[in-house]
């Protein structure tokens, strides 16, 4: 047995999604002179440990939450100043776009160049001051559910258990939290969302979800050369053809710029590597130049859900709802998530509060989310961007881009049809032997690294004594089918080395080694291995990355 704590309203997951939620209900529950109790989950050693983003900031969300956000102190520091965007035609040639072309989604007047963590310790300081319990260091491993099938809240995982199953000395078990409802808010591919979705079928009226993996540095620059506010964007090279995506250098506030590069993981060639296109894209003399005589100082990677308005799930169920990229609320148009993952936790806020109003018990399904979310900004912006990714799928960089124009600017999203990309990205993947092998240039050490020093730059720290987090459906299949027909992709799409194939004297063909010690939590694995296989599941609380201000 174990033991239990009783709340109106149980939230997973301290991102802007979550903690917009938590703040929002706690706004209208002191203007109504009203007693809620409100516990925030995160599995992170901190609030930010674990979150990761670009970041440009549209604050619209944030204006609408705490319209006094300047005077409140929150770190909201440089705004933009201008966008370039480039077309890299290979290693050295680029053209830069005259901003008359450019899709008006790419535009970024009136937006700040953030640290969405910092962003998210600033939101969990307010969300605090009003009474809202929020505990970091525990994972939400295990959705509970009432007699009537409807969620009763989440279980938290046990700590110190060993590798072998057994419990040690330090064993403490994990505890229940029950709640009226509960707001899912774990990110991109939640493990508890990906439940969800299954057992009450959210998806089954939708286009295939979409994904990318964004890989990320932070640089301390020369003072020089350092532009405040300046954001820069790019599309082309190195990514080739049955490939895409797209990279960005932003200039923020104490000589650091953040460079990074989104591939989406639809691609087809399995040895692409994501990482070392990151760290070839960095020689490119656009971003070398003022990357060149700096000091990288931070690392990391995250997946991000992209699939938009096509892929939008059905976002409430008896007891609770999902919101922000648990659901898919990025527009991807705009490179962008955190505002329309903030209001969607604000609208779900409203809804709740509504319903706690007139209801003691809970656990009804609240369709009325479904409703206000239909009649929000949030869904008139993915509505209107709904083309974006299949035409960049279907037609590639420049083609996609020049239907995206027209599509942006000329017909403002609204053209009377709408394009679909229905193949799972874990499908994309051809065979290897129809496909080159991708040679990559050994890093200098200078603008490019190796996976192991980066990933020693993201502080991830895992209790090494305790079942993998990365589990496998069947043993076999890493070597039998992937390494087989794909020669093992989980040693590439890993931006953190921690899937590695390694010769055993005993068998015929290497072996699939898993170091679960570096793992980012960016989730790409359950993505894109191709014969889904692999499921990300909860470590120990408090494993994973421990980003300082990404």
């Amino acid at each position: 047995m174990r033991e239990s704590m009783e709340f109106d309203v149980v939230i997973v997951g301290a991102g802007p999604a979550g903690l917009s939620t938590a703040c929002r209900l706690m706004q209208q529950a002191q203007q109504a002179e009203q007693d809620i109790s409100i516990c925030v989950v995160e599995k992170g050693s901190e609030v930010g440990a674990h979150i990761l983003s670009g970041a440009v900031l549209e604050p619209r969300a944030l204006i609408e939450l705490f319209p006094d956000w300047q005077e409140r102190g929150a770190p909201l520091n440089t705004p933009v100043t201008s966008d370039e965007i480039y077309l890299f035609q290979d290693a050295q040639r680029s053209k830069k776009l005259p901003n008359s072309l450019v899709p008006k989604t790419m535009h970024n007047e009136g937006n700040y160049i953030i640290s969405l963590g910092n962003l998210c310790r600033w939101l969990a300081e307010q969300a605090e001051a009003m009474g809202v319990e929020i505990f970091p260091g525990f994972t939400a491993a295990e959705i509970l559910y009432r007699e009537d099938g409807a969620v009763k809240g989440i279980a938290t995982g046990d700590m110190g258990i060993g590798a072998d199953g057994e419990q040690k000395d330090s064993y403490m078990a994990g505890m229940e939290l029950h709640a009226k409802y509960t707001v899912f808010s774990e990110g991109c591919r939640g493990h508890l969302g990906k439940q969800l979705m299954e057992t009450y079928e959210l998806n089954r009226d939708v286009d295939v979800q979409h994904y990318g993996l964004g890989i990320k540095e932070i640089w301390d620059i020369d003072p020089d050369k350092h532009q405040p506010g300046l954001v820069i964007h790019g599309a082309g090279w190195p990514l080739a053809k049955g490939s895409s995506g797209g990279s960005f250098l932003y200039h923020g506030d104490n000589h650091q710029v953040v460079v990074g590069l989104v591939v989406d993981l639809s691609y087809s060639n399995p040895y692409l590597s994501p990482f070392d296109e990151f760290q070839r894209l960095k020689h490119h003399p656009v971003l070398q130049q003022t990357l060149a005589g700096g000091k990288r100082v931070s690392y990391g990677a995250r997946a991000i859900t992209k699939g938009g308005f096509n892929a939008l799930p059905k976002m409430c169920f008896p007891g609770g709802l999902l919101v922000g990229c648990d659901a898919g609320t990025l527009n991807f148009a705009k490179i962008k998530g955190t505002h329309t993952a903030m209001k969607s936790g604000m609208l779900a806020a409203e809804t709740i509060f509504d319903a706690l109003s007139g209801d003691a018990e809970g656990g009804r399904e609240l369709s009325g989310f479904s409703e206000a979310l239909r009649n929000s900004w949030v869904y008139e912006e993915l509505r209107a961007t709904r083309n974006f990714g299949p035409a960049m799928h279907k037609f590639g960089t420049f083609w996609g881009g020049a239907f995206n124009y027209l599509d942006q600017n000329w017909f403002k999203g609204k053209l009377p049809f709408t394009l679909r990309d229905n193949k799972p990205d874990h499908a994309q993947l051809k065979a290897a032997s129809e496909c080159m092998p991708i040679e990559y240039p050994k890093p200098d050490g200078k603008i490019s690294f190796d996976k192991l020093s980066s990933v020693f730059l993201s502080s991830t720290n895992h209790e090494e004594d305790q079942p993998c987090h990365l589990t496998l459906l069947n043993e076999a299949t890493p070597v039998e089918v992937n390494w087989k027909r794909y020669q093992g992709p989980e040693a590439r799409f890993c931006p953190a080395g921690v899937y590695e194939f390694v010769e055993d004297p005993e068998q015929d063909l290497p072996q699939l080694q898993i170091n679960a010690q570096n793992c980012l939590h960016c989730k790409t694995c359950d993505i894109k291995d191709p014969t889904q296989n692999i499921r990300w599941v909860t470590p120990e609380g408090a494993g994973g990355p421990n980003y300082p201000n990404m």
